[in-house]
C-alpha cells in the first residue's frame, strides 16, 4: 500500500471546489493507494504521472521505494 501526501495548496484547491466534486476526487486519489501505476499514467519527458477526473487533472510522483 502507498501513502499520499498532498501539497497544501492542493489541499487548498479542493477545500474551494464544491463539495461533491472535492469527495468525488479525494475519493478516487484514495482508491489509488493500493495501486496507483494501473489508475496513473506517466507523463511524456517526466517522471510525474497524471490522472484524469472529470475536467480535473491529478499530477502525482510515485515513490515506489516508500511503498509500505
Amino acid at each position: 500500500m502507498y501513502e499520499v501526501f498532498f501539497d497544501p495548496e492542493a489541499l487548498e484547491f479542493l477545500g474551494k471546489l464544491d463539495k461533491t466534486l472535492a469527495r468525488r476526487i479525494w475519493n478516487k486519489i484514495m482508491l489509488t493507494k493500493s495501486e496507483p501505476h494501473h489508475f496513473f499514467e506517466r507523463l511524456v519527458g517526466r517522471k510525474d504521472h497524471k490522472l484524469r477526473i472529470g475536467d480535473y487533472r491529478v499530477i502525482a510522483d510515485i515513490n515506489d521505494s516508500s511503498k509500505r
